[in-house]
């Protein structure tokens, strides 16, 4: 029990550290309000980190009575994280474990609510099945990757998914399906915002076939300004992005003849072996490359690399139409990360650039197929068998 009464301006002054939430690390639930019934109420305890008695938990004969009422040694609990650490499992709650969890739910908060105002972004997400599998997109996973620069405006995602789709990449009605669906959600829950003024900032992210992505790229293109997020496999599974590292470069491959027909061949996260391109479109096929000095899957690091690739692509389309005329279009054969491909579909400009025919690997149709056409703005879906 207690032996300190906690004058009212420090219990103040630690609510609004902890923001009514519990500082217990990993809980964080809201202590002004029941999650069952949504009943506003003060579910709040203050606890003591030393004791305010010697005899109590973590007491100490000289701290005790100097630390009764200090902010420094309080902590805003749960009913259940105040019982564990001062009854169930005092011993596995040291002083300086405790200190650690306040300090760094407070800094926490402090960087939360230290953004700026013009600093809110819209959280979009998009999954679909890849193969026989699917790809949820997580809440939890894509918020963290927003801070300390932008912060949520709301507390879910705009979801474009089709959750429990039991269409799949090998058939036919898989594309026509998700583009459809797709389009529909943007028309639904972004273009509204985007038209009251609401919708200033879109934080994406993404993880779905390469054509659905390059798809989507083109329908947000003119909204509004974006952030791209990518998927990071190393050292540990998040969204975040790292620092920008300079040894990062863009190769561009051109080809030796000039052909009618036209295919950009991204060899950025696996090679895409000529053949393979020719094998469908035939040997008279003028290939431009896209690759990077030893291609695989988590080379995407930063926001700079992904605004180096934009800008390298805007140029490598222009230089495209160029060399290649008007009246052509070009085959995509990608390979590459999930941010590029919504990146390659932003860059992509209906009344400047050439029509794409957007194709997919699918081993168990043979190898590419065409999905998708993209073509004056329209996305169409192409029959792939």
């Amino acid at each position: 029990m207690s032996e300190s009464d906690v004058p009212q301006p420090i219990r103040y002054m630690l609510w609004g550290k902890a923001a009514g939430r519990c500082q217990y690390r990993g809980c964080n639930r809201p202590l002004f309000l029941d999650v069952h019934t949504q009943a506003e109420f003060n579910q709040a305890y203050i606890a003591h980190i030393i004791a305010d008695r010697p005899n109590g938990p973590r007491g100490d004969e000289t701290l005790s009575p100097l630390l009764g009422t200090d902010i420094s040694n309080l902590m805003l609990l749960c009913d259940s994280h105040h019982r564990l650490i001062d009854r169930a499992d005092v011993e596995g709650h040291p002083a300086e474990l405790l200190q650690e969890m306040k300090s760094q739910h407070e800094e926490r908060i402090e960087m939360v609510t230290g953004i700026i105002d013009n600093m809110n972004s819209h959280v979009l997400h998009y999954g679909s099945n890849i193969g026989d599998r699917q790809y949820p997109v997580r809440w939890e996973l894509t918020v963290p990757a927003l801070l300390p620069f932008r912060y949520p405006v709301t507390h879910s995602a705009i979801e474009l998914s089709w959750k429990n789709s039991t269409f799949y990449d090998n058939e036919e009605i898989f594309w026509r399906m998700e583009l459809t669906n797709l389009r529909r959600q943007i028309d639904i829950k972004i273009k509204p915002l985007f038209m009251t003024g609401e919708l200033r900032h879109l934080s994406v992210f993404a993880i779905a076939p390469q054509p659905l992505l390059i798809a989507l790229g083109t329908m947000l293109t003119d909204l509004c300004p974006a952030d791209v997020f990518q998927l990071q496999r190393e050292p540990v599974q998040d969204w975040k992005w790292d620092q920008y590292q300079d040894n990062f470069e863009l190769i561009v491959m051109e080809p030796i003849e000039k052909h009618q027909t036209v295919a950009l061949n991204f060899s950025l996260s696996a090679t895409i072996a000529p053949d393979r391109i020719t094998r469908v479109l035939g040997d008279q096929t003028s290939i431009w490359t896209v690759t990077i000095p030893e291609p695989h899957n988590d080379f995407m690091k930063s926001k700079e690399q992904l605004m180096m690739f934009r800008m390298f692509m805007r140029k490598l389309l222009n230089k495209i139409k160029h060399q290649h005329g008007d009246d052509t279009s070009i085959h995509v054969f990608p390979a590459m990360p999930v941010s590029t491909a919504i990146e390659l579909g932003r860059v992509w400009m209906p009344k400047a650039d050439l029509p794409m025919y957007i194709y997919d690997e699918n081993r168990s149709l043979g190898g590419f197929i065409r999905a998708l056409e993209i073509n004056n703005g329209m996305n169409q879906t192409l029959s792939p068998l």
